[in-house]
């Protein structure tokens, strides 16, 4: 009998012993689980601290120095300063004949109302009175401008000027005490930095994207206008249409650059796009606002790329700097003693290695500025103070319509039917001609001026355009309405 009781004694602690140990440590478990983190049973995305009293912050980044990234800031103070711009230009329709000699025989050119064509694209205030930059390409030929404030209020707008070689424009709108957004040192950027793209794609008011500068100082070929001026900051900063002139800026809210270009194979963003820095706009901004028109100083050289093949010719030991292949007689190099084969390698100070780079240090200056230029010959270092000079050679400010006006005639856009009479694709027509270089060289009402210097000419803006940037001897091809060709050289 005791050893039958002994035995069930031994049974009943194997079973309850491990029940009484099991619900022990459950107590145990749950109270110390509770103690610690009474929200642990929370389902929490993955790095994002979530508390009762603090909300999560979507517009930070935390960086691996541990510093926080915020873009509320620079978005908040540079949104309210980008503007809707609104255009409207007309666009002339063929006839329903489409040029067919003999239904035009019988029935005369038919009509067709010209189609009203919109455009939309972004500005940036610069003055609290009304001064907007934005693209050229955004107001290029534009008939009406409306402008549209982050506060919704609308104004008509004018062009002050224009300047195709870097694709900027200046636009006035009658109002005051605008929210400015103001210029920061584009030249200051690195590589890396996150930036801001304020603008209106697609329509979109007031919309916001962040990326990194992903290079400076980058040329893609983009502007077609004779001498044009590419020095890029690339950005991975969604930009799409709409928000060309739209603003660039820093974390701290300064316009370092204008959105301008994206590279894509269907229009819309891919991954890139390009505004011009403000080292370039600023110094625009100013001269159109101050001339109507940008003052342009040269250093009067050729250059290019330094290649292995030249820097071994000319028996250097590095790739850096922009090579001189040739210097104008009498131009700011010259005169202090540059020659071709030298080897530039800063401007003021800013180290320059690409002929894209010099062209921006010395678009930031007017003719009579003078500038510190680093050169290098045969492994040795000099530096030049040199006095820039204006495109034709002297120190003066140049204005297109003075070279204009010097031609002693006016003109006005040819005709669709007189260019299909002549089989002109292009041109500009002397409708009245008094004394001056034109008058010279013998050139008589009616002649239609189509080329100069091999360049097309369109419109009375595209002469007056070459003529700023030519000097010397200028040729000019075209036409009289009899179908008689003829060239002109005149001096300038």
């Amino acid at each position: 009998m005791q050893n039958l009781l002994k035995i069930k004694s031994m049974k009943t602690r194997r079973i309850v012993t491990p029940v009484i140990a099991g619900i022990i440590g459950g107590v145990v478990f749950f109270g110390l689980s509770h103690f610690i983190s009474p929200k642990a049973t929370q389902s929490v995305p993955a790095g994002i601290s979530f508390t009762d009293s603090t909300p999560v912050s979507l517009a930070a980044f935390t960086t691996s120095t541990g510093e926080i990234t915020d873009f509320t800031f620079a978005a908040d103070r540079s949104i309210h300063g980008v503007v809707h711009v609104k255009t409207k230009s007309v666009k002339s329709q063929p006839g329903f004949s489409f040029g067919n000699p003999f239904y035009e025989f019988f029935f005369g050119p038919s009509q067709r109302d010209p189609k009203p064509v919109l455009g939309s694209g972004s500005g940036v205030i610069i003055s609290a009175d009304g001064y907007i930059i934005t693209n050229n390409h955004v107001v290029d030929n534009a008939e009406n401008i409306e402008v549209v404030l982050n506060d919704k209020r609308s104004f008509d707008a004018t062009i002050v000027g224009t300047d195709p070689r870097t694709d900027l424009a200046i636009i006035k709108i009658d109002a005051t005490d605008l929210p400015v957004i103001p210029f920061g040192n584009s030249e200051e950027l690195k590589v890396g930095e996150w930036v801001l793209a304020v603008g209106n794609p697609f329509n979109l008011n007031s919309t916001v994207t962040a990326g990194i500068v992903s290079a400076k100082a980058r040329n893609i070929n983009i502007l077609r206008a004779q001498y044009a001026i590419e020095s890029f900051i690339q950005t991975d900063a969604a930009v799409n249409p709409g928000n060309s002139g739209g603003a660039l800026v820093n974390l701290k809210g300064e316009l370092v650059g204008i959105n301008t270009a994206i590279a894509s194979q269907t229009g819309n963003f891919a991954g890139y796009s390009f505004a011009v820095p403000t080292s370039i706009a600023h110094k625009v901004a100013l001269d159109i606002i101050e001339y109507g028109e940008v003052q342009r100083a040269v250093l009067g050289v050729s250059i290019g790329e330094v290649t292995s093949e030249e820097a071994k010719k000319q028996g250097v030991t590095d790739l850096k700097g922009v090579y001189i292949a040739d210097v104008v007689e009498g131009g700011a190099a010259d005169e202090v003693g540059i020659k071709a084969g030298d080897i530039i390698l800063e401007v003021d100070g800013v180290e320059v290695n690409t002929p894209n780079q010099l062209q921006e240090q010395i678009s930031k200056h007017r003719p009579k500025d003078k500038v510190e230029v680093l050169v290098k010959r045969k492994n040795k270092k000099k530096l030049y103070e040199a006095v820039l000079r204006n495109i034709r050679g002297g120190f003066e400010v140049v204005s297109s319509n003075e070279v204009v006006e010097a031609l002693g005639a006016e003109f006005e856009e040819v005709d669709a039917d007189l260019k299909r009479r002549l089989g002109i694709p292009n041109g500009i027509q002397v409708t009245s001609i008094k004394h001056g270089k034109l008058q010279e060289q013998g050139v008589k009402k009616g002649f239609i001026i189509t080329r100069v210097n091999r360049n097309r000419v369109s419109s009375v803006k595209e002469l007056q355009e070459l003529l700023m940037n030519l000097s010397g001897g200028v040729l000019i091809e075209g036409v009289y309405p009899n179908g008689t060709v003829a060239y002109y050289a005149i001096g300038l």
